[in-house]
């Protein structure tokens, strides 16, 4: 018999009085009849930009959403895109979506970022961009030299920072580094509105640009003139109103979860066969993650799937199990051969439960539960 799940792989947490304020902007957005791009929008973006220290924030549908519109506002299509292997299926598909071929590069194992090196090696004279990407929030300290390595070429880098809403960098916000940078707002991400993302850009172009596209490609909000080819990318009312209400709890959630995390790296120091991926110490992670390398051998699903059954301790998905370049839709991208470190990395490492209100005393659960597993494996 299947032991109750005593601890989830993650949690969605609105307190009463948050609930008491997304239910008083929806009636305000019911009562007005403004249903989409509206006031909680413009509140969010305005408070998005803030906290990314970007001019502009532009309010979109998904974190993919952003990342698509950023790439067709630079014109990659019929060009390559390089895109780290070890990243979810959307950064990949967003840069195909926008008409580009998608070149995967490796990784490093220290922070899971693209590697300085094996990118050199991927970029040519078809590449019209870079994708970073920010896994389980944190910021590689190479960040700024890839940007500057590709400026000197004329290319554009893009943060997909879906995971590192309030990470920094030596005190630099996630999502300031690069020409743009996308945000995601789906449920398990730290600040979530249900449904929703954000694109951030010191670029006025760029931002107007984006204005554009997320609304079917309209010149303007109540014109029937489509001059891009657009997409319906909007970000509704509702969805804002959550989204902002959960922002404004940011840098509390970041406080809990690293605590949280604190916590776990003095009790895995004790426990073999397991060991955390420490943050850099110039970066503030967000902990959107809590990343730990499994010893070489070690039987990940069974791990998994004992830890669920005979303790009620559930993990959550990997970041991530297969790298991009072995996934079956990817077939046939420019990137031949393997990738080994991103490989290694998608291979060993498991995630452990990190969430708003969770307990020291779940902290605990989850650590001699996985002590105990890892004994007989």
């Amino acid at each position: 018999m299947n032991t109750p799940l005593l601890v989830p792989p993650a949690r969605v947490v609105f307190s009463e009085e948050d609930i008491r304020d997304i239910t008083r902007r929806l009636a305000a957005s019911l009562r007005s009849g403004a249903l989409t791009l509206g006031v909680n929008g413009r509140e969010l973006e305005a408070e998005f930009a803030r906290i990314t220290e970007r001019k502009h924030a532009v309010a979109v549908n998904s974190g993919t959403s952003a990342l698509e519109i950023a790439l067709r506002v630079l014109g990659v299509a019929g060009r390559e895109v390089v895109v780290p292997a070890n990243t979810f299926f959307a950064t990949a598909a967003a840069a195909v979506h926008a008409g580009a071929r998608v070149r995967f590069a490796d990784v490093e194992r220290e922070t899971l970022a693209l590697d300085v090196t094996a990118l050199e090696r991927q970029l040519n004279e078809h590449t019209a961009a870079v994708i970073l990407v920010h896994i389980g929030g944190v910021v590689s300290p190479h960040t700024p030299s890839i940007v500057a390595r590709c400026a000197e070429r004329g290319i554009p880098c893009i943060e997909d920072a879906a995971h590192a809403a309030g990470a920094l960098l030596a005190g630099q916000p996630a999502g300031s580094f690069g020409i743009a940078a996308s945000f995601s707002f789906y449920p398990t991400k730290i600040i979530t509105s249900g449904e929703g993302g954000m694109l951030v850009t010191d670029d006025e172009q760029l931002a107007r640009e984006a204005r554009i596209y997320l609304d079917q490609g309209k010149a303007g909000f109540t014109q029937n003139l489509h001059t891009r080819m657009g997409y319906n990318w909007r970000l509704s009312e509702p969805h804002a109103a959550i989204g902002l209400t959960h922002l404004r709890h940011l840098s509390e959630f970041i406080r809990e979860r690293t605590e949280l995390a604190q916590r776990y790296d003095a009790a895995l120091a004790g426990v073999e066969g397991v060991r955390p991926l420490p943050a850099p110490v110039v970066c503030r992670s967000n902990y959107y993650k809590y990343l730990a390398w499994l010893d070489a051998g070690v039987d990940r699903p069974t791990l998994k799937r004992r830890l669920r059954e005979e303790y009620g301790v559930g993990l959550a998905g990997e970041v991530y199990e297969l790298p991009l370049h072995l996934q079956p839709v990817f077939e046939g991208t420019a990137a031949a051969g393997s990738l080994p470190v991103a490989e290694e990395v998608c291979a060993r490492h498991i995630c452990l439960p990190i969430y708003q209100g969770m307990l020291a005393e779940d902290v605990e659960r989850v650590v001699a539960a996985l002590g105990a597993v890892l004994s007989t494996l």
